[in-house]
């Protein structure tokens, strides 16, 4: 061992992002991207950018961008940080409100980042399992620091009871970080929770709804006390111009992220329907991916016959959620070309 190195950080397993592959004509389905282009009104505005300007220092405050999110969810720009992708909110989150002695709670199965941020942290892991039936029961002892609360959820894409997260919130000794990366796509959201709850954060991105996943864009709201504290730990220039531009272009175009998380979520309805009718399993979603445990094969033989095919979707080896398959709601053409797929080889 290198003496040299934390020992959390030698015995830490890292994070694995999904796959990007390199394969020509691929139908890919794994990781929640999504299949229409963001708002024309993003190239408006690359387009109007001087390159000269990339000499100079982006604005350390992202202050256009907070002042549009601020007006979008009706509470003050100090109660919203701007981040690298969410993951970078998620992270300064671990290193804000966790002590030394702290922990760091979240479900189980969640967003298999978590228990890499409490290795990252030095801290331990207080995973509350939610397997096999899916649903959520609060052991009576517990406690931690922070607890990532990701509604909808991933993998399985469920949308927890908002009565049931409320109530968990207010009696949460710690801060509760509410990751809503997919809410846009759900029947309704915890914002009102962040901001009326003095120990709640909401987290967002502009990955999946907005389309710009290749951004790496996202942001916190809560209380100014909590998010200030975040604002203090984030490098001094974490939003590159490029990116400040976009993001507020595409914020300012609701009309065409709803559009297409409406064309998402109609497609996400009928391939639900057309996989039960096969046989699946499908676990209701609120978000644009589907967990599903196929019929007649196993995950790891669906998967590798798509694959053959050109067909990427999500799948995790293992002896618990290694049954399911995780398949992100692709164009209508898409769909199609899965479900031939899927019934060709059932």
């Amino acid at each position: 061992m290198n003496t040299r190195i934390r020992a959390s950080v030698q015995n830490m397993t890292p994070y694995a992002p999904g796959e990007q592959p390199r394969l020509p004509n691929i139908v890919k389905l794994n990781t929640n991207e999504n299949p229409y282009p963001p708002s024309p009104a993003v190239g408006q505005a690359l387009a109007t950018l001087d390159p000269a300007e990339l000499r100079l220092y982006p604005d350390p405050g992202c202050t256009a961008l907070r002042s549009v999110l601020a007006t979008l969810h009706r509470c003050d720009a100090s109660q919203i940080l701007v981040a690298n992708g969410s993951d970078e909110a998620l992270r300064l989150s671990a290193d804000a409100f966790v002590e030394n002695n702290g922990s760091i709670g979240y479900f189980d199965p969640s967003y298999s980042l978590y228990p890499v941020l409490s290795a990252m942290r030095g801290v331990p892991s207080r995973p509350v399992d939610i397997w096999p039936d899916m649903t959520w029961h609060m052991p009576p002892d517990y406690s931690a620091s922070l607890f990532y609360l990701t509604n909808p959820n991933a993998p399985t894409g469920m949308l927890f009871n908002k009565a049931k997260v409320r109530a968990f919130c207010e009696h949460f000794p710690g801060v509760v970080l509410i990751d809503e990366a997919y809410v846009d796509f759900a029947r309704e959201d915890c914002l009102d929770l962040a901001l009326s709850l003095p120990n709640v954060l909401v987290c967002r991105t502009l990955s999946k709804s907005y389309s710009l996943a290749g951004l790496r864009l996202g942001y916190l709201v809560g209380s100014a006390d909590l998010v200030g504290a975040l604002h203090k730990l984030k490098d001094s220039y974490n939003i590159d111009r490029i990116a400040q531009a976009a993001a507020t272009a595409a914020l300012q175009d609701q009309p065409w992220m709803h559009a297409n998380v409406r064309r998402i979520q109609t497609t996400r309805t009928r391939l639900t329907q057309e996989l039960r009718g096969l046989g699946w399993q499908v676990c209701e979603s609120e978000s644009n991916f589907l967990w599903t445990l196929p019929s007649g094969k196993t995950s790891a033989d669906v998967f590798e016959a798509l694959r053959r095919r050109a067909i990427i979707v999500r799948y995790w080896p293992g002896p618990r959620i290694g049954s399911y398959i995780r398949i992100t709601i692709g164009t209508d053409e898409q769909i199609d070309l899965l479900l031939a797929a899927l019934r060709e080889e059932a």
